[in-house]
């Protein structure tokens, strides 16, 4: 090979090594660790990371791992480095930082670094009946057969709300796995059954497009009541749902540590907001998302959110910053 030829050669390969390196260089990749796989929460982390990577135009690559859970994703806090974005109820993260709960023979240091971005979906509580009364308050569980699982948020917030409005001892709590809900509402084994997810959810789509259903709405005075925070389902949400649905919500956020630099805080939490309209065109859960959940945020936000919640004059709760 003539000299010349292999100096060019050597140039180029040079030169496209070079371009190579710069571009691996500008991709910045985040860990996004949520649920396990075929869970509500597994394909928000899909829609998430897709919604980034479209709102970056690839600079900003999201790679989703699955959870065992909340706990798991606090947990590896304490050995994570660089972008690492968890998902978890705030209260989860109030324990880590008090060492109480399942944190408290596993307390870290590292559990300090941990700093808010934004809300996601949140778990909210769906008490379904069959009938075509659409909206009703409580009291109209009383006299049924209802089932609300066990060992779930969901089936906890059941039990704690029948026992809370002196319901436990007028209806009859069926023995069955919260799976069946929906099929043996169906089928007239039941007449009510309580699930927890973020809406809407496909087992109560599924359930009302098959049959007339009716969901509980409660009043101001028994949100308050439950200490939950409030969440609304609007109307038409549901198919024979014409009203509003007052109930409860568990608050999920998007956390991450202070291993992560501003600018990727800052790029992760705007491209967020600014594809949230767009998320929702796809799938109606994102369109639940306020900028009033930023105030369920437990600890304090990461300073890169924090500048694009001030340049967007988005208003934070002082303790959060």
């Amino acid at each position: 090979m003539p000299r010349l030829t292999r100096t060019l050669l050597a140039t180029t390969t040079a030169i496209l090594m070079g371009a190579a390196a710069l571009q691996a260089q500008a991709e910045t990749r985040v860990t996004y660790k949520s649920a396990s796989a075929g869970t509500a929460y597994y394909q928000m982390g899909v829609e998430l990371a897709e919604a980034i990577r479209q709102g970056t135009e690839g600079d900003v690559v999201v790679t989703l791992e699955e959870s065992q859970g909340s706990v798991q994703n606090v947990m590896e806090v304490m050995a994570r480095q660089g972008n690492y974005v968890f998902t978890t109820p705030p209260g989860l993260v109030e324990s880590a930082l008090a060492g109480s709960g399942p944190f408290a023979e596993r307390h870290s240091p590292r559990f300090e670094e941990i700093r808010g971005l934004f809300p996601i979906p949140a778990i909210t509580m769906h008490f379904v009946l069959a009938g075509d009364q659409g909206v009703v308050d409580i009291e109209a569980l009383e006299g049924k057969e209802i089932l609300i699982g066990q060992g779930t948020f969901g089936a906890r917030e059941a039990q704690r709300y029948l026992e809370l409005f002196e319901l436990i001892d007028r209806v009859e709590v069926a023995n069955a796995s919260i799976g069946s809900g929906p099929d043996a509402l169906k089928n007239g084994q039941i007449d009510a059954f309580v699930t927890a997810s973020s809406f809407p959810t496909p087992n109560v789509i599924e359930t009302a497009a098959s049959m007339p259903i009716s969901l509980v709405s409660l009043s101001d005075a028994q949100i308050e009541q439950t200490g939950a925070a409030r969440q609304t389902i609007p109307a038409g949400t549901y198919a024979g749902i014409d009203e509003d649905v007052s109930t409860t919500s568990l608050p999920v956020i998007a956390y991450t540590t202070t291993g992560m630099d501003d600018d990727t805080a800052y790029t992760l939490t705007r491209t967020f907001w600014e594809r949230r309209d767009a998320m929702a065109e796809e799938t109606a859960w994102w369109g639940g998302i306020t900028h009033d959940m930023i105030g369920n945020i437990a600890g304090t936000l990461h300073p890169g959110a924090v500048r694009y919640y001030d340049e967007a004059g988005i208003e934070i709760p002082d303790e959060l910053r």
